[in-house]
């Protein structure tokens, strides 16, 4: 429990819920707040040897069942991402893509010789997945892209690109979207194949403990049993993007909660005019403010949780969830830079790091205003996406 739970909404958690945060929370502890910072500032991180400790304790894929994965809950899931994103956006992003985009992608669509093939090895941290759906000119607007497939006898064959895929440069298996005759369709593409290559994106701004990569497709000759069977539409990468957005949901609550207590910590010690920053009006409205809304998103976050595991979460709830938790995480983080003052800006705490990377989790999988107009479509009955 944070004392930043003003609510006391760590009381509505079960028992298993709380035992996996602190398990989450000691594997932050040891495997990544030690070296985040480093790893930040040189733009690299060991997400293979990550991906293998998270295996280990059921981190990957842990809200699927079968196949090695956990079968937790999805708000087990959940807590999971918020301690790990308390860490690094970029270390959530990792288990994020891996679990909730290509691992689900293959176990909600795939056949069973593909889930049997992949989802035990990537379950265990073993194989890295990626997801290949946004392109260099088609991002919000997927029903656009360029990538194609088309049939050879038996066989396909797929051109085309995708940028700023997480997990790209290292990844043993993509699941990646194309447009056939017959709609879009998805495909189980073993990242060695001939005419695959995987360009890691350098000079990031913005999770930059996170590896990501421009994926080109070159005359890609693939089986016809590559094709995930089920994944019909462009419904089925959509899904995809339901079921990662609730990890984010949480997640943005750990960067904000890191800022947060890092600030309230600071503004206690810290003494200016012959009084600690939090004797000041000031900064306790500033700390209030904010721990207003991180419970408010907490609160969200949870009834969000309890709908998917009754089975009965819609899309449009997850944008809400996606755009109100990621926004005041973001303001979150820029506040306490303030409490921080010129520290604030310091590499020695982790404040500025996590408005970064929270940049960047703004806009992908939906960004602010794509989010706004699904609720708005909510609203009103009426689409304003064309």
């Amino acid at each position: 429990m944070t004392p930043l739970d003003l609510l006391d909404i760590d009381a509505s958690l079960s028992e298993e819920e709380r035992q996996i945060r602190i398990v989450v929370r000691r594997l932050v502890t040891d495997w990544v707040r030690p070296h985040v910072a480093g790893w930040y500032e040189d733009g690299q991180v060991p997400a293979r040897e990550l991906a293998r400790e998270f295996g280990k304790l059921g981190l990957l894929g842990m809200h699927l069942t079968g196949y090695g994965c956990a079968g937790a809950s999805a708000v087990a899931y959940g807590l999971a991402c918020l301690e790990l994103e308390a860490g690094d956006s970029g270390v959530r992003s990792l288990v994020s893509v891996q679990g909730s985009l290509a691992m689900y992608a293959i176990w909600r669509y795939g056949s069973e010789e593909q889930k049997q093939r992949w989802l035990p090895a990537m379950a265990a941290g073993e194989a890295i997945g990626c997801f290949g759906l946004t392109e260099p000119d088609h991002g919000s607007d997927p029903a656009s892209m360029a990538t194609r497939a088309r049939r050879d006898g038996d066989d396909w064959i797929l051109n085309g690109s995708k940028l700023w895929i997480t997990n790209a440069p290292i990844a043993d298996v993509g699941v990646i979207w194309a447009r056939t005759d017959d709609g879009v369709r998805g495909f189980a593409v073993p990242m060695d194949t001939p005419g695959v290559t995987a360009r890691e994106i350098r000079h990031k701004m913005s999770l930059r403990a996170s590896l990501t990569g421009e994926i080109a497709l070159e005359d890609v000759r693939l089986p016809a049993d590559a094709r995930l069977p089920e994944a019909i539409g462009l419904k089925a990468p959509l899904g995809c993007l339901t079921e990662a957005r609730h990890g984010i949901v949480w997640g943005a609550l750990g960067a904000a909660r890191d800022c947060l207590e890092t600030a309230l910590e600071y503004a206690t010690t810290r003494t200016q005019f012959g009084r600690p920053l939090a004797g000041f009006q000031l900064t306790q409205a500033k700390l209030a403010d904010m721990a207003v809304e991180w419970n408010k998103g907490m609160l969200l976050a949870l009834h969000l949780g309890r709908l998917a595991d009754a089975g009965t979460l819609r899309p449009d709830q997850v944008s809400v969830g996606k755009l109100n938790n990621v926004r005041e995480a973001l303001a979150i983080a820029r506040q306490c830079r303030t409490i921080l003052g010129a520290n604030g800006v310091s590499g020695e705490y982790p404040v500025m790091r996590h408005a970064n990377n929270l940049e960047s989790v703004l806009t992908y999988e939906g960004t602010s205003e794509i989010h706004q107009l699904v609720i708005g479509q909510r609203l009103t009955g009426l689409s304003a996406f064309a």
